[in-house]
């Protein structure tokens, strides 16, 4: 699964995976720079790896009573900028491997550039419901 090969091919420095739980819903996010995908990762799922270049991945999760959570169709968007306002396009882009559903989007960075993120997510089981929530990181450009 994506996430599996992405903590995978985490380093040390990477941050850790982080969530946002709403209602019966969970969203686990994470974001680093393509450097730290293995060839073969980057390569399965068309990322161009670059010390420029990180990427953010989102996985929705819906709380079951018994086993564990369904992966969720979701609309979701990131707007994101740089503290001095340069807005950073991400588009994202579902990916489903194994019975799990991803959206992952990359974007360029600069070296020891903080970026905030604002994320919006509208389950595809729940249209009337949408959670919006924001995060920042810094990131290093990888030599």
């Amino acid at each position: 699964m994506f996430c599996f090969l992405v903590a995978s091919a985490l380093g040390h420095d990477a941050k850790a995976e982080q969530f946002e739980a709403f209602g019966p819903y969970t969203a686990h996010y994470n974001t680093f720079n393509t450097t730290l995908l293995t060839a073969e990762v980057a390569r399965a799922y068309e990322i161009t790896r670059s010390g420029n270049l990180a990427l953010i991945n989102i996985a929705v999760l819906r709380t079951q009573d018994e086993g564990m959570d369904e992966p969720m169709h979701a609309d979701v968007n990131v707007d994101a900028a740089n503290l001095a306002g340069q807005r950073k396009n991400i588009e994202m882009v579902e990916v489903e491997d194994r019975g799990a559903i991803y959206y992952i989007g990359t974007f360029r960075i600069r070296d020891e550039e903080r970026i905030n993120f604002n994320v919006s997510i509208q389950p595809a089981d729940d249209p009337r419901r949408v959670h919006r929530f924001s995060f920042n990181q810094m990131f290093y450009v990888d030599d």
